[in-house]
């Protein structure tokens, strides 16, 4: 009786002791400490151009690294959770059986769909503390915390809790369809790049850093244009004295604002997402790569 032939990676080389798991969440934290932290200016450009007391009085171009700390501590466990995520339920056995497999645009987008959900539950408190510090002139992070929670420490524990995770809907409401466009995109073209250089693979899975780079640069340009009017009302409801429904945010904008102002911010979060893009799917690819070696 034969021996079964050892598993394969996604270079062609024989399967890594380290465990897919792990190196999704290695890679994930490398990945989403580099490209906020690397980007952060245009974040907070964008911010202030959303920002319903406009933007020199948000702080225009002063101080673009206020609030940062928050960033350092939220970014790695947030884009580690994504990851985690995304890769486990491509892999998973849903995946094949209701899905038509684990690198078909289906699996891509309920994959991502999940790891944004799960990502938001880190990401949605770090941007409510750091859209105030770069917004409001509260103050670094640590200040912009404490006023959160004094907004709603009146109302107990849940008032504290609903203040913190402001937003969490709407941000739900933007990255999901931002995933759903962004991911499937960033798989097919690095399928095609594979392909174009004779790779002859069809999932992608071996492109290199700088390949995933590049395709990650234009997905997510595609998608940020295309979400732009969620983000501004995600940005505004995080920024509001008082929590508001989208719904009323919503149409307070259109109505005193007219409709063109969902589109603000539009320059600055395009060509940070672009970048981010490639940051942030380079960083994890390489990463990925790197560590499936070991």
């Amino acid at each position: 009786m034969t021996a079964e032939p050892p598993l394969l990676g996604p270079l062609g080389t024989c399967e890594p002791s380290l465990p897919p798991f792990t190196r999704a969440l290695a890679a994930g934290a490398l990945a989403g400490l580099t490209v906020d932290m690397t980007l952060f200016p245009l974040d907070t450009l964008k911010t202030r151009l959303q920002s319903a007391s406009g933007f020199l009085a948000a702080g225009g171009f002063r101080n673009l690294y206020r609030g940062i700390g928050s960033v350092f501590l939220g970014s790695a466990p947030g884009a580690a959770l994504f990851f985690v995520s995304y890769e486990g339920i491509k892999r998973s056995a849903f995946s094949h059986v209701y899905l038509g497999g684990s690198d078909t645009a289906a699996a891509a987008m309920f994959a991502g769909a999940v790891g944004e959900v799960a990502a938001c539950t880190v990401r949605v408190p770090v941007e409510v503390v750091k859209q105030r510090a770069q917004a409001t002139g509260a103050g670094g992070s640590a200040a912009a915390m404490r006023y959160v929670v004094g907004l709603g420490r009146g109302r107990g524990v849940w008032g504290v809790w609903r203040e913190v995770y402001r937003g969490y809907g709407v941000t739900i409401t933007r990255e999901i369809p931002f995933t759903v466009i962004q991911f499937p995109l960033w798989e097919a073209l690095k399928r095609g790049v594979v392909r174009w250089r004779g790779g002859g693979g069809r999932t992608g899975r071996d492109a290199t850093a700088m390949e995933s780079a590049a395709c990650g640069s234009v997905a997510g340009g595609v998608a940020a244009a295309m979400t732009t009017p969620l983000d501004v009302l995600k940005t505004r409801m995080m920024l509001a004295d008082k929590s508001q429904t989208m719904l009323s945010m919503l149409s307070k904008i259109v109505r005193e604002e007219g409709a063109r102002k969902l589109l603000s911010g539009i320059g600055p979060r395009v060509m940070w997402i672009s970048a981010g893009g490639a940051v942030f799917l380079g960083a994890y690819t390489g990463a990925a790569n790197a560590l499936a070696t070991l």
